[in-house]
């Protein structure tokens, strides 16, 4: 086998990363949607991440793509523009192979490249400990959890929050003008 390589998405990936996405949704609580969406809906998402000049990657391994991530803005007020929200998303076959981390620490790098300050995550399910694990280490904090946020497959899921300092966080002024955040 290659070696996995994590680079920029293409629209040649939209299939591969719907399929990860949809059965994300139908067996997971990374989301909260219950519905996969279509192709053109994964593609219009995308679309609207690459705009923002945010990362949007991929993990492959042989031609096949095993996994996802992007980062998305946190919020939309001018405030929150050197703020993102990763999403990390990985095939079934990929679990447990290290596809997470090495797109998570390469969506890491590629925000820092854009002058960006702080990365949150937002996981699905306090028992999460893959995902969670994950985020901790790579140097993110736990900053709280949010009871009963959202209700999929029958039951309440709590949301935990976690935060990265990019770039040295808030320690100094930036230095760059962050995320548009209109417009888009």
């Amino acid at each position: 086998m290659s070696p996995v390589i994590v680079r920029p998405s293409t629209d040649l990936d939209i299939p591969a990363i719907t399929a990860i996405y949809g059965w994300n949704v139908l067996n997971g609580l990374g989301t909260f949607e219950e519905e996969p969406p279509p192709q053109d809906e994964i593609a219009r998402r995308r679309a609207g991440v690459l705009q923002r000049g945010l990362p949007y990657l991929v993990a492959e391994q042989d031609g096949i793509v095993l996994g996802y991530a992007y980062a998305g803005p946190f919020r939309l007020r001018a405030a929150y523009r050197y703020t993102v929200e990763d999403s990390i998303y990985v095939s079934p076959e990929a679990v447990g192979r290290g596809i997470g981390r090495a797109l998570l620490k390469a969506l890491i790098e590629a925000c820092e490249a854009l002058g960006l300050r702080q990365m949150c995550a937002v996981i699905g399910d306090s028992g999460n400990t893959a995902s969670i694990g994950l985020h901790a280490a790579l140097e993110f904090e736990k900053k709280g959890v949010f009871p009963d946020m959202g209700h999929k497959f029958g039951r309440w899921v709590d949301l935990v929050w976690m935060q990265r300092p990019l770039n040295g966080g808030g320690e100094r002024q930036p230095d760059t003008p962050g995320l548009s955040l209109s417009g888009v």
